[in-house]
């Protein structure tokens, strides 16, 4: 595991781009709207088709589909540039999220990237705006993506071997409520999924939820009813982060303390950038009005009226929305229940081989 907390600015630079990317950008990049721009592309097109081919149970046109959804996406959003040049709040995406890389006695690497929920202060504020919380989670798998190397991969994975550039997701829940599930919330993480899920097919190698209340239990339990073996087998819910290192034996060493470990604290990971919001500016005093006190009262009493009635209504139709939400996803926690109701439709292209 790296030994200080860094960020992107030094860390990132200079390993390139994923594969990818370079179908991606302009300047001699094929027509990513057409099949046929992206089959010109060969070579770059062995490197990640065989991906979007395994995450669609081996059907072709879906997984050409994804794989120029994902191009375009690439091409518009350019996830490269959200981790080489953005910076993002401290005060709402600080402590969020990290990534390590851990080395086994025989020398065996693997990435991990590390969501840290319970750092949360304010979730309207670090969820609050959609497009800013996937694009810093974006970032984020940017980070982890470069740490795989795929860049070096020099010859294709034999049909059955392990994935060696496949990374680890570990998603600590410690002090979030699993009863009730804040809209700001659930919003970005389905947004999140959805992007992620076809960004970056076939990524995650297992995925583990520490620090989920033993009372849940009953909802992993149930997963056993409607997901493929397959699925299972890469979803791990833990009741406490420090039984990690049990799970990751190869590199317990290495994992931090408070996941079993002997290494330094998750927070000494590496990060994306990120700034101090700005202070606040003064503001000029406005001139005081000259008109009397009475007739300005009264259009501003109709105001708060207005701005009362629709806060009513608004309350009433999240109240009518969370009487009809599953229990089950109510109880599950952020981005769990999202991707338990994706992946029983077939449709969790992350997290399905």
């Amino acid at each position: 595991m790296s030994a200080d907390p860094k960020s992107a600015e030094t860390q990132a630079s200079g390993e390139g781009p994923a594969p990818v990317d370079a179908l991606a950008h302009d300047g001699g990049a094929p027509d990513i709207n057409t099949a046929a721009g992206i089959a010109a592309v060969p070579t770059a097109l062995e490197e990640v088709k065989p991906a979007t081919e395994k995450a669609n149970n081996g059907d072709e046109a879906l997984a050409e589909k994804q794989l120029t959804d994902a191009l375009r996406w690439r091409k518009e959003v350019n996830p490269s540039k959200l981790l080489d040049d953005k910076a993002y709040d401290r005060a709402r995406f600080g402590d969020l999220g990290f990534v390590t890389v851990h080395r086994a006695e025989d020398a065996e690497e693997r990435v991990i990237t590390w969501n840290i929920y319970g750092s949360v202060k304010d979730n309207k504020a670090t969820f609050g705006n959609v497009k800013e919380f996937v694009e810093w989670r974006a970032a984020l798998m940017e980070f982890g993506v470069r740490k795989l190397k795929l860049n070096d991969a020099k010859t294709p994975i034999p049909e059955g071997a392990e994935d060696p550039y496949q990374m680890i997701q570990v998603h600590d829940y410690m002090g979030v409520s699993f009863f009730r599930m804040d809209p700001h919330v659930k919003a970005s993480s389905k947004e999140t999924i959805q992007t992620l899920s076809m960004a970056y097919p076939e990524l995650l190698s297992h995925k583990y939820f520490v620090n989920v209340p033993a009372i849940m239990g009953w909802v992993f339990g149930a997963m056993k009813l409607f997901l493929s073996p397959a699925t299972l087998r890469k979803f791990h819910p833990m009741s406490s982060g420090a039984s990690l290192a049990n799970e990751i034996k190869p590199f317990a060493a290495t994992l931090p303390k408070e996941y079993g470990g002997s290494g330094p604290s998750v927070k000494e990971g590496l990060t994306v950038k990120l700034r101090d919001p700005a202070p606040p500016t003064e503001e000029t005093p406005e001139a005081v009005s000259e008109i009397p006190a009475a007739a300005s009262a009264e259009p501003e009493a109709a105001q708060v009226n207005q701005a009362l009635e629709e806060d009513s209504k608004a309350d009433v139709q999240v109240a009518e929305a969370q009487k009809v939400e599953n229990v089950t996803q109510e109880a599950v926690g952020p981005e769990i229940a999202e991707e338990l109701g994706k992946t029983a439709q077939g449709e969790a292209q992350l997290n399905t081989k």
